[in-house]
């Protein structure tokens, strides 16, 4: 007999057990659904609906039922449905009756958001400690790598010249707006819906604030049936992992790009390529490659959890369980890929050498012999084309700005004096972006600064 069965009068169809149950996913917030429990008996207890000796006993049995859940030992069925009930069908027959007056005052339905809010605080706190260690390792090589000079890109075409610091720490501040996303959706996780009961609060003289001060909740919910349907704390974890994965997405592009054999700006260790099965040559990006493609599946679930609440009624709805296969699998991704791509970094080769013939050999510094003669007064659409010339004529020639003489370049423009061609080298061009966020070495060390500074304080401390 199920313990919700008491109007049925048949049995429920095994086909439709084996749809509607959640236990082979949902068993992962076993945990939770007991530290959940325990504070509520206490709470039973505290408030006299259950007797202490009644609280004591269920403490007991659902300690024993956690350890038995840890060794494996609990037998999971889909007749049961879910964790919620395998738990509490298991502390039924270790004590008695005593064991069913738990569920007084609660729903499966504030049970089970009760479980989720626990979950998604701690995975919270876990994500963004990867990153902020992942962000630890892109300083480090930064730091490692201050004064390598590389070409920067815009259309996937040599523009610029750059410091190979200044890209890494780019990617260092896209993952501070993760973590600070994350922190900042810490306040809407840390919210406990425990007491709203199916969705309209309960008839029991309950202590709300007892349950969650024990269980390290900021706030309760105000509303009970917004406490029972509310998912927007999972679907704000899942829009910034999307966007996180995203970060990490652009990078793997990057890292792939450079590690080819075309570019060769860096080497991969072995230990995080593999090889293939019929060229012995090989050497591939998998992980790189594999972060980037994960994100389609972590942005999936997220246009899952959405397309679920979209059309949702007041209150709890049977479609509110499809919202823990991709959370759940979305953790899994998105920890794997920090963890994974921090030890990636931290034994990654940089070619120097390459990164700068790269540069050197190119016009990334056009601009520069424009602003010139900005300086010299010329205006900058003028300036523009004086160079734009000059470079036509380069690649006619098959020759490099840095080629031309003083006369040529007197020949273009009667502003372009003996001191011209020196502002033509990648260093000249570096050196010249001293402005707040270039990448002028003076620059890139004070962002450096701001890393260090940005990456020491403290993570969440919640617990």
């Amino acid at each position: 007999m199920k313990l919700w069965g008491g109007r049925f009068s048949k049995e429920t169809d095994s086909l439709v057990e084996e749809f509607t149950a959640s236990i082979d996913f949902d068993r992962r917030l076993a945990a939770e659904d007991i530290r959940g429990s325990m504070a509520h008996s206490r709470m039973l207890s505290a408030c006299g609906i259950i007797s202490g000796d009644e609280a004591k006993s269920i403490l007991e049995a659902l300690a024993e039922i956690s350890e038995e859940i840890a060794r494996g030992e609990m037998q999971f069925s889909a007749a049961l449905e879910d964790i919620h009930m395998h738990v509490e069908k298991r502390l039924i027959e270790k004590i008695g009756p005593a064991g069913g007056k738990l569920h007084t005052a609660r729903s499966r339905n504030d049970q089970v958001a009760l479980d989720m809010h626990m979950f998604v605080k701690t995975e919270i706190l876990a994500t963004e400690a990867l990153v902020q260690n992942l962000q630890s390792v892109l300083l480090q090589v930064a730091q490692a790598n201050l004064d390598v000079i590389m070409p920067g890109y815009t259309h996937l075409q040599r523009a610029q010249p750059v410091l190979f610091s200044h890209h890494l720490l780019a990617y260092f501040w896209m993952l501070q707006r993760d973590r600070e996303r994350l922190q900042d959706s810490y306040a809407r996780a840390d919210l406990m819906p425990l007491g709203a009961g199916a969705l309209a609060g309960t008839t029991f003289p309950i202590d709300r604030e007892m349950v969650a001060d024990e269980l390290g909740f900021a706030g309760i919910y105000e509303n009970s049936m917004d406490a029972v349907s509310d998912r927007d704390f999972a679907v704000e974890f899942l829009f910034n992992s999307a966007l996180l994965m995203t970060h990490l997405s652009r990078l793997s592009e990057d890292i792939i790009l450079w590690n080819s054999a075309e570019f060769n700006f860096i080497t991969l260790d072995d230990a995080f390529t593999t090889g293939s099965s019929i060229m012995p040559q090989k050497k591939n990006p998998d992980v790189a490659e594999l972060v980037r493609g994960k994100f389609g599946r972590v942005l999936g679930n997220l246009v899952a959890l959405f397309t679920v609440l979209k059309g949702l009624p007041l209150t709890y709805n049977k479609d509110l369980q499809e919202d823990k296969e991709g959370l759940f699998d979305t953790v899994d991704t998105v920890k794997i890929s920090l963890t994974l791509y921090a030890a990636m970094l931290r034994t990654v080769k940089v070619n120097s050498e390459k990164m700068y013939t790269a540069v050197a050999g190119d016009f990334a510094s056009a601009t520069d012999l424009a602003d010139y003669l900005v300086v010299k007064g010329l205006p900058f659409r003028d300036a523009h084309a004086v160079v734009g010339r000059l470079v036509g004529i380069c690649i006619e020639e098959k020759r490099r700005l840095v080629d031309l003489s003083e006369q040529e370049l007197k020949d273009a423009s009667a502003l372009f004096g003996p001191d011209a061609k020196a502002k033509l080298t990648p260093e000249s061009c570096i050196a010249a972006r001293r402005s707040r966020g270039g990448t002028a070495r003076d620059a890139v060390e004070i962002q450096i600064t701001a890393a260090r500074s940005a990456l020491s304080r403290s993570r969440l401390e919640r617990q």
